[in-house]
């Protein structure tokens, strides 16, 4: 995350209780998505810092970019953020809101890394295995990394099972060389 976490911090926790009450994380999440895909923007960036465009207008700008994309309270928070120099800080806000979304979801993002393609039988295999494990839902990412020869690691928040050829051979190695 950027520097901007800890001011992202009590804008993503409001936003997360204004979507749990209203049972909607989905809609904030795009929300929150369109909100930090237009932070992200060059020319709003320059619209934002330019002393000659008024905060009113950069509002007015983003509710009309967004009259599709934003409810009345996402049109709400935009005028918060942007009444608070606070639109930079939208990505974070975005990244903080999904992760208290996981939580109260009771999901987890988890990685797969092998050294070939894992198949779709294969991945849901996998993902109901983490989830038995982990007794949380388990939202499974894979990558290849041909370097691990064989076998897979795995990564769940702060758990990590390595099962590679690479790994094994590197323990190997080293107990023959200790």
């Amino acid at each position: 995350m950027s520097d901007n976490s800890n001011v992202a911090r009590p804008y993503a926790k409001a936003v997360f209780e204004l979507a749990r009450d209203a049972g909607d994380f989905s809609g904030w999440s795009d929300q929150l998505a369109f909100l930090s895909m237009l932070s992200k923007d060059a020319g709003m960036i320059e619209a934002v810092q330019n002393p000659a465009v008024s905060k009113q207008q950069v509002i007015d700008l983003i509710l009309d970019l967004g009259k599709d994309q934003l409810s009345s309270e996402g049109q709400n928070v935009v005028k918060l953020l942007i009444k608070n120099d606070r639109l930079a800080a939208t990505a974070d806000i975005a990244q903080q809101f999904l992760v208290l979304r996981d939580e109260a979801e009771q999901v987890i993002e988890a990685q797969l890394i092998t050294a070939a393609k894992v198949n779709k039988t294969q991945m849901k295999s996998i993902e109901t295995a983490l989830s038995k494990r982990l007794g949380k839902k388990v939202k499974l990412e894979a990558m290849v990394d041909e370097s691990l020869i064989g076998g897979a690691i795995v990564r769940a928040g702060d758990w990590v099972v390595d099962g590679s050829v690479k790994t094994q051979l590197q323990e190997l190695v080293g107990a023959v060389s200790a």
